[in-house]
């Protein structure tokens, strides 16, 4: 084999497996897991069946691996959308924002979500991903508001952890019942609602605005 043949082989290889993890995302998200078949994930891909097993061990390698991947490529996301100058509020409403881009350009976000619920009886594997992912974003949300109360944006007499803890679950509870009742449930508006809420509990009392308790009283929300 050429040094021009070993550089270029694995580029190609590694280009195949993203193709067929990202045929494999829209598949289950379409069709459930129990739906999916290696054979559709390879027709929709464009590829032979072997080539999808050159690959992955069986389905439900080739699904915890699409949902490994695409998880990361939204972390990344995240990141990118956070402004490194803005404040913390700010900084969450970013966040806040794009995980409500990713919830309403495709299905596949409604399928991790759910995913995660289910994985929490049925597949230790991809419920300990699931954990750490959460982990993750948690302890990122958690160093936004740590370093706003370090710079005198926030208030200091409340946990960054249970603060991130909070954040991740309002974004999750409003897409759940957003994917369950999208008629009644306005996903764009209850994450503005839970931005405003984020800031009345986190400002300092002194910068709270006008109908948000300041001063010794005890903030119930």
């Amino acid at each position: 084999m050429s040094a021009e043949q070993s550089t270029r082989g694995p580029g190609r290889s590694e280009l195949s497996r993203k193709q067929l993890m990202n045929s494999a995302i829209d598949c289950f998200a379409r069709l459930g897991y129990q739906g999916t078949s290696i054979d559709r994930v390879a027709r929709d891909a464009g590829v032979t069946k072997g080539a999808v097993y050159y690959h992955f061990r069986d389905k439900e390698d080739l699904l915890f691996a699409a949902v490994k991947d695409r998880i990361g490529s939204f972390e990344k996301r995240v990141l990118a959308a956070v402004g490194p100058s803005t404040d913390a509020i700010e900084k969450l409403r970013q966040v806040i924002d794009t995980c409500f881009f990713h919830t309403t350009v495709s299905n596949h976000r409604r399928f991790i979500i759910t995913l995660m619920i289910e994985a929490l009886d049925t597949n230790p594997r991809l419920s300990a991903e699931f954990r750490n992912i959460l982990r993750r974003m948690r302890t990122f949300l958690g160093r936004v508001v740590r370093e706003g109360q370090q710079r005198g944006e926030l208030r200091t007499d409340v946990s960054p952890e249970a603060a991130a803890a909070a954040i991740m679950g309002g974004i999750i509870g409003a897409e759940v019942q957003h994917y369950q009742d999208r008629e009644e449930v306005d996903l764009r508006q209850v994450l503005d609602t839970l931005v405003e809420q984020l800031s009345a509990w986190l400002m300092p009392r002194s910068s709270a605005p006008a109908g948000v308790a300041a001063g010794g009283g005890k903030r119930t929300w």
